[in-house]
């Protein structure tokens, strides 16, 4: 049997040991209005100036600036709601944009942008016959059911009812932010060829649906030959 005198420094020496992680814990959960330790400084303690008070390094001596006249931001709304959002006064825009004009320049970018991005799933004509859709179904009607519990939705044709009556604006929000199952195409793709792609979109729908009096008279005779 050990002395009774060790028994209690033992005892003695688990509490104070045990002093440290109680105070740790202590101060991790209970908030308080002095300043945190900061054993690393990094840039918590770096000079600043507070809102409303006074810079001497300027000629008016505000440490708040104002905006710089004339610049422009980088993100958000900087090309107008009708290059951003493909709207104009309220509704979708059935025209492009001023600084994207409708030129067969434009209408091939938009056609190689359309086959870079869209093709894997809406196919290269827009009927949602991507190859990227082919494997997809085909994995979907496996007789042993979707694979690892995976499921697809059949992308969509570009020459449904639903989008063809789309106007060009609402078909370039669609690019931008997505539908449904689509993801957007905002971070991969500029303003500009996503206007482009919308474009095209309906140049594909116009060469499906086209009638004979859309051609130009004097072009009507070669189609009949």
């Amino acid at each position: 049997m050990p002395p009774r005198i060790a028994i209690f420094a033992s005892v003695l020496l688990v509490l104070l040991a045990a002093v440290p992680f109680a105070v740790i814990a202590w101060v991790r959960s209970a908030p308080s209005p002095s300043r945190p330790v900061h054993i690393v400084q990094d840039m918590d303690f770096q000079p600043r100036f507070n809102t409303q008070t006074v810079n001497l390094l300027f000629q008016d001596q505000r440490a708040m600036r104002p905006q710089i006249p004339g610049v422009v931001a980088t993100s958000g709304n900087a090309g107008g709601a009708h290059f951003e959002q493909g709207v104009v006064d309220g509704a979708w825009a059935t025209g492009l944009p001023g600084s994207v004009p409708m030129t067969m320049e434009t209408l091939q970018r938009g056609q190689a942008r359309f086959n870079i991005y869209c093709t894997a799933c809406h196919g290269y004509s827009g009927y949602g016959d991507g190859i990227v859709n082919q494997r997809a179904i085909a994995l979907m009607s496996n007789a042993e059911g979707p694979i690892y519990g995976t499921a697809w939705v059949q992308a969509k044709s570009v020459h449904d009812p639903t989008v063809r009556e789309q106007p060009l604006g609402q078909i370039f929000n669609t690019i931008t932010h997505g539908i449904r199952n689509m993801s957007g195409y905002a971070a991969q793709i500029p303003p500009a060829d996503r206007w482009a792609i919308a474009a095209y979109v309906k140049t594909l729908q116009r060469s499906q649906d086209a009638t004979l009096q859309d051609v130009p008279p004097e072009n009507r005779a070669s189609l009949n030959q």
